[in-house]
């Protein structure tokens, strides 16, 4: 059997939950400009649509790079879709850093969740109008 969330002991849980926290914590702090009037400094209202856009178009560049087979123009030691996928990780952590704090225990809820659901198992994946991907 693979390892999975359940496998882990309690504390393994929480330094698990705490961890995802802190990345989310960490990336927001570190692009907080982003957050940032760039000719003020002040605050920004960010827009939740624009951001989760911002996240679609990584993951756009992400399918163009691996339809491509292209290399990275920045980081040109990796692959294009490797690189874009972790942009849009940075976006996705950044936005749970500044707007939610509690992203480590909803992942893990969520994990959880996934775990048992009637239509993510294999044999129902498989009928009629199951889900193929």
């Amino acid at each position: 059997m693979s390892e999975t969330i359940f496998n882990l002991s309690y504390v393994q849980k929480e330094n698990f939950i705490h961890h995802i926290q802190e990345i989310s914590y960490i990336i927001h702090k570190l692009n907080k400009t982003w957050w940032e009037n760039p000719i003020t400094g002040q605050h920004l209202e960010r827009n939740i649509g624009e951001m989760l856009m911002l996240v679609t178009s990584e993951l756009s560049e992400a399918l163009e790079g691996h339809r491509k087979n292209l290399m990275d123009d920045k980081l040109t030691q990796y692959k294009m879709y490797d690189v874009e996928i972790a942009d849009a990780l940075i976006r996705l952590f950044d936005i749970a850093g500044a707007m939610i704090p509690d992203i480590g225990y909803i992942l893990v809820n969520k994990l959880e969740f996934n775990a048992n659901r009637e239509d993510h198992k294999p044999e129902n994946r498989i009928k009629n109008n199951g889900k193929k991907y």
